[in-house]
């Protein structure tokens, strides 16, 4: 959500802004501009900016021969105001400070009543427009100054950079509540600096990153840094070797990044459980062998597709490990009077480790006194990692994609492996039992192989769904949450609405939606509620419902008149999810295709949710 790139160089410094935006643009975003301080002509501020994709940005400052050796860009995804060219950043006030921002500042109407009657003008609707206006308030020659001063003001989260009309050379950036990063230039970029929202925009310019804290201000020139914390105090942050891989955003042989994400589960999936041997907490941690000695529950906080892993983990924890488990949205945890457990296991899951809400909920669950913390999360130098006790990186790679395929079943096996690791710190896991569960972990990927390669059937499908505004998706047990990540997959990147519910909820209401025009999607496995799922089919072809079912090779489920049958290779036990959900994203990927939408950028939607 949102993506930020700044530089300070001696060479034009536009294209790599422009290069870094398009590194950014899977978080999403409805528009985009550059601002550069143009040396020629007496050093004015020139922007570029368009509702468009970056690729229209690109051209317009080609057209305009928009050039500098300082300069910010942004993708802005809609907060305060439409997404119309006079909200898209770069915002300036007074043609003389120019500022970027990730975010939402929560007191924005109070700062802009002020700074109207101090005789600011406003040009657009957006919160950002009073960073840009309360830092010139404040700025007497010193532009780092000015960012403290007006950052002292501002409540809410934030990510910006500012650059200045009467200060050639010189980037300030600062955040609270969302990220930034510096890059330090390196080879032929020694002496450059840069600022970005995701180290990822820098691949390829530099892999020498600084992780900004809570509250750092950052000041950038040639040659030069500084970094300050919330205090004001200099400070010396690691500078790490990022290897944010510049190949992760090359389709090669795919149509979209999603398609490209979905067959690379195999691999991601192996990825992930590289170097596990054995199951025991020392996977997630050295301390982890204590802290699961310690705890007697287990409470999840997720948002979105990382809400649907942490409901399938509740079966696993609670049947494995003998834990009662809790999963929560992680938007709502906070917002209501909980009563604390300090003895339970705080879960967190996210793709990015950025994710806002989820972040808060994770500070709100310490403040109450949660000391037992772990992140399952794709990213290893996130916040969320930094402030959990304990971590588990799925390595999935870069998901560019903003609807979640890989990050999904590489959570799904890193949960299940912590259920295993619980349950074994318990003394509930035999060792002939542990050998079998390794077993089959380790041929995930040649099964997920097998799935993938029913895609032809699945395309017949996709045709007939994209004639349909509504679907309806069923699962029971451990796949009635498969079943709710099929139904939003569906409707994220094809704009049907679908639902999921637990098929035995079926005649307690949905059922009232069931008739021809109504596909019925449903998730059924060869497991213990088969026979309960086939009488809940039943219900829906009574009342001339079309079935559309993803089953096992040996459930008995026949192809009939409106019941359509595509069977995965095998049944797999407890990590049969983890090969269902596959199925459901190719269900979804090609009805998009056939519908005509922008599959890898939906609208309305951002990859990376760093703002409540």
């Amino acid at each position: 959500m949102c993506g930020i790139v700044g530089a300070v160089a001696g060479r034009d410094i536009v294209p790599v802004l422009i290069e870094g935006l398009r590194r950014l643009e899977y978080r999403g975003y409805d528009s985009c501009g550059v601002a550069v301080h143009e040396a020629a002509g007496g050093g004015q501020l020139r922007r570029a900016r368009t509702v468009s994709r970056v690729a229209d940005l690109d051209a317009q400052v080609r057209e305009s021969g928009l050039t500098g050796a300082t300069g910010i860009c942004h993708t802005r995804w809609a907060t305060h105001g439409a997404p119309v060219t006079v909200n898209a950043h770069p915002i300036f006030s007074r043609d003389e400070i120019a500022v970027v921002h990730n975010g939402i500042i929560e007191n924005y109407e109070d700062l802009r009543t002020d700074l109207k009657a101090r005789g600011y003008a406003f040009e657009s609707q957006t919160d950002t427009e009073v960073i840009a206006h309360l830092i010139q308030s404040h700025y007497s020659g010193d532009l780092f100054a000015a960012v403290q001063a007006a950052v002292a003001e501002l409540r809410g989260a934030y990510a910006i950079a500012v650059f200045c009309k009467a200060e050639p050379r010189r980037v300030v950036g600062a955040r609270q509540g969302s990220p930034l990063v510096l890059g330090v230039g390196i080879g032929a970029t020694a002496g450059e600096h840069f600022l970005a929202s995701d180290a990822m925009a820098l691949a390829g310019t530099t892999d020498q990153i600084i992780y900004l804290e809570e509250g750092d201000v950052a000041d950038i020139g040639l040659d030069r840094y500084a970094v300050v914390d919330r205090g004001g105090k200099p400070v010396a942050r690691e500078v790490r070797t990022v290897l944010a891989y510049a190949g992760a955003v090359e389709l090669g042989p795919y149509r979209h990044y999603m398609q490209k994400e979905i067959f690379e589960q195999p691999q991601a999936i192996a990825d992930t459980l590289e170097g596990v041997a054995g199951i025991g907490p020392d996977i997630f941690g050295d301390a982890a062998k204590d802290v699961f000695a310690a705890v007697d529950a287990v409470q999840i906080y997720a948002c979105g597709t990382s809400y649907y892993s942490g409901l399938a983990a509740k079966f696993w924890l609670e049947e494995l490990a003998g834990l009662p488990t809790q999963v929560e949205v992680a938007s709502e945890y906070r917002y209501r009077v909980s009563v604390p457990n300090p003895r339970a296991l705080v879960v967190v899951i996210s793709q990015s480790g950025e994710t806002a809400d989820t972040l808060a909920a994770l500070k709100h669950a310490q403040s109450l006194g949660h000391v037992h913390t772990l992140a399952i999360c794709n990213v290893a130098t996130s916040a969320m990692v930094r402030q959990t006790a304990l971590k588990y990186l799925t390595r999935a790679g870069v998901e560019i994609g903003v609807a979640s395929t890989k990050a999904f079943t590489t959570q799904l096996a890193a949960l299940f492996l912590l259920a295993l690791a619980l349950a074994k710190s318990r003394g509930r896991l035999a060792a002939g039992d542990e050998a079998n569960h390794l077993k089959n972990l380790r041929h995930l990927p040649a099964a997920l192989a097998s799935v993938l390669a029913l895609e032809p059937q699945i395309i017949a499908w996709a045709e007939r769904f994209a004639q349909r505004e509504h679907a309806l998706f069923l699962g029971r047990g451990l796949h009635y949450p498969i079943a709710l990540e099929g139904a939003l997959k569906l409707k994220e990147i094809s704009y049907i609405h679908a639902e999921a519910y637990p098929a035995g909820e079926l005649k307690h209401g949905p059922l009232a939606l069931v008739t021809k025009e109504m596909p019925v999607v449903t998730v059924a496995p060869n497991d213990a509620l088969l026979e309960k799922l086939k009488s809940n089919m039943q219900e829906v072809r009574a009342r001339g419902g079309e079935l559309y079912v993803f089953a096992d090779a040996d459930s008995h489920i026949a192809s009939s008149e409106g019941v359509h049958v595509v069977r995965l290779p095998e049944h797999y036990g407890a990590l049969s999810p983890i090969l269902h959900v596959v199925p459901l994203q190719l269900l979804a990927y090609h009805t998009a295709l056939a519908r005509g939408t922008d599959v890898d950028k939906p609208r309305n939607l951002a990859k990376s949710v760093t703002v409540e």
